[in-house]
């Protein structure tokens, strides 16, 4: 089954170059354009994307509300960040309002074919420098401040928290997703299957109680604690 992709971008020369792209890839259908954030959030209802490869710079409504209104009426529409701003504020702006990728404009094909495709599976997909930004302004943020405020459980987390629940395999996956790696990512790390991964996965989320792997990445940042190797 074909990945249903939506492209909202104001300036058309860029929407023609992705649609130049993908439109041969047997497993993507470019289901639409948009040229900013309403007309984007206008046309899903009828087009049904899977994925929206958004710009956050656009007029009236910027990416980043486009991105959390998606979130809150459509959370079934996987939403890619596609910008030309490296910029610590945009990617953290992203995450935070749910996006579940974050693409730089000067991306090569293959990688925008992987996060496409990462995405539409659940995946997040943050780029190494994209995953740095994170970790440092939301994961040890958190960390240093939990192990603050509750020293003697710092090596557990507080009660009742997510990372208690879960098996050491679990948390390593956790972990992983957290710094915005994909499933076949982890899966080379560990040396498992894909399958696998997702079998985790999908215990982890149903262990948070949560809908999809952008909530369960929120909570677990939420609720870090300084994971043990094992």
């Amino acid at each position: 089954m074909s990945i249903r992709l939506l492209i909202t971008d104001d300036h058309s020369v860029v929407r023609k170059g992705i649609r130049t792209l993908l439109e041969d890839e047997a497993d993507i259908q470019i289901v639409g354009e948009a040229t900013d954030g309403d007309e984007a959030i206008e046309l899903i209802p009828s087009l049904k994307p899977d994925v929206m490869l958004l710009d956050i710079t656009m007029p009236r409504m910027s990416g980043i509300e486009v991105a959390k209104v998606v979130a809150q009426r459509y959370p079934e529409v996987r939403v890619l960040i596609f910008s030309m701003h490296n910029n610590p504020d945009y990617i953290l702006n992203a995450v935070q309002n749910g996006a579940a990728g974050y693409l730089l404009k000067d991306t090569s094909e293959d990688e925008i074919l992987r996060a496409v495709r990462a995405v539409a599976t659940g995946d997040l997909y943050y780029p190494t420098s994209a995953s740095s930004v994170i970790i440092r302004h939301l994961v040890l943020p958190n960390t240093s401040r939990r192990n603050r405020e509750q020293e003697p459980t710092a090596e557990t987390g507080p009660p009742g928290s997510l990372w208690n629940k879960l098996t050491p395999r679990e948390e390593q996956i956790l972990t992983c997703l957290t710094e915005g790696m994909s499933s076949r990512e982890i899966a080379d790390r560990f040396d498992i299957s894909p399958n696998t991964v997702a079998n985790q996965r999908a215990s982890i989320i149903r262990k948070a109680g949560v809908k999809n792997t952008v909530d369960l990445v929120r909570l677990a940042l939420k609720e870090r604690k300084n994971p043990t190797d094992n």
